[in-house]
């Protein structure tokens, strides 16, 4: 038989080039991503790379990662150019005994952004503590002890539709809230308002919390909490049926059955609701905004006899430094330098975080199979 005339030989149709066409469209749009997002993080590897290292030991800028955000100072003396931050600049002129030197200023161009980095990772493992709290809790009641009428239907209907609600407007709740509204525990000592007291020397009062870490914690957390759920639910939702119903067949509790036989194999679902939470609130910069980040902010007092004063006071953030730098002040040459060595040094900490939930929840999956 020829090989032409056979009956299983492909044979041509329209239907068949639709789908080559279909793929070929989906295969470009996928490479043409990805050269997208290479070219953006390739441009801030280099270009904020030439601000974080350096090519002498120890091979990474610590003032940069150490110090805290000043003026550069840009001028000349004796016939040479010189570059310095604020508070060099000050000692230079005491030392010479020149009071008065001419020189160009450019705002946040130098010193480094230490308070920034700190301010990040505080606002975002408070915030991924909250959410992760009160997101699998909910995950729990929904899935294992609701009766799924239509009153559950409208949550999780409610839960999908706060997953789209802009950054901005968590923003704004975030300030009605807790910056306006929401009781705090603010004064420890004596306080003013009617309180209710906590015990331990804390009293509960309704002075407002202000611009804190802590608005920004829960500012943050909210807006996590519907990928939070919806994750954790689904992680849930995948673990059989029949680990439920033999625990309780040798007479456990539900919570025991829960809490022996279902949440140690959702784990790793509910981890990966985590890094999605961390991708969600990391890079927000409305919400710490109006809640949490200050322009300037050097430092976070703490005290050990009062620890949790730290949580009362606003905070520096990397992207709204960034956008600071970016936006709100003249560019230049020196701006462009931190604006790129800031974003670097961001992407940095979130992939760290994130790679740390990666790495539990694949030891959490090698662990707990069924």
């Amino acid at each position: 038989m020829n090989a032409s005339s056979s009956p299983f030989r492909a044979q041509k149709s329209s239907s068949r080039f639709v789908e080559r066409l279909a793929f070929g469209l989906f295969r470009s749009a996928t490479y043409f991503i990805l050269i997208c997002a290479a070219f953006i993080f390739g441009t801030i590897f280099y270009k904020g790379g030439g601000t974080v290292f350096q090519t002498k030991a120890p091979f990474v800028n610590l003032p940069f990662l150490t110090e805290s955000p000043e003026t550069l100072f840009v001028f000349e003396y004796d016939g040479v150019q010189k570059k310095m931050g604020d508070k060099e600049f000050r000692k230079f002129k005491e030392t010479v005994g020149i009071k008065d030197i001419p020189a160009e200023s450019f705002v946040y161009s130098s010193g480094g952004i230490w308070p920034c980095i700190l301010g990040t990772v505080l606002l975002v493992i408070g915030s991924m503590v909250i959410a992760l709290t009160i997101g699998i809790c909910s995950a729990i009641y929904l899935n294992e002890y609701s009766s799924h009428g239509r009153f559950v239907h409208f949550i999780r209907l409610a839960i999908l539709n706060l997953a789209g609600v802009p950054s901005i407007v968590f923003g704004l709740f975030g300030v009605g809230l807790f910056v306006i509204f929401m009781p705090v525990l603010q004064n420890f000592d004596n306080p003013s308002s009617p309180t209710l007291p906590l015990g331990f020397g804390y009293f509960l009062n309704f002075s407002g919390w202000n611009v804190c870490l802590l608005s920004g914690w829960f500012t943050l957390a909210f807006m996590a909490l519907p990928v939070v759920i919806t994750a954790s639910e689904e992680s849930l939702k995948a673990v059989p049926m029949g680990l439920r119903e033999g625990s309780l067949a040798l007479g456990a509790t539900k919570w025991q059955s829960i809490r022996t036989n279902v949440l140690p194999y959702a784990l790793p679902g509910m981890l990966t609701s985590a890094i999605l939470g961390i991708a969600r609130v990391a890079g927000e910069t409305a919400p710490i905004m109006f809640t949490a980040a200050y322009v300037v902010r050097d430092h976070v007092a703490w005290d050990f006899h009062r620890p949790f004063d730290f949580l009362f006071q606003g905070v520096m953030a990397l992207p709204y430094h960034i956008y600071v730098v970016s936006s709100k002040i003249p560019q230049n040459e020196y701006t462009e330098r931190v604006q790129y060595g800031t974003a670097l040094v961001f992407l940095i900490i979130i992939m760290g975080i994130a790679s740390s939930s990666v790495v539990l929840r694949n030891r959490a999956r090698r662990r707990y199979r069924w």
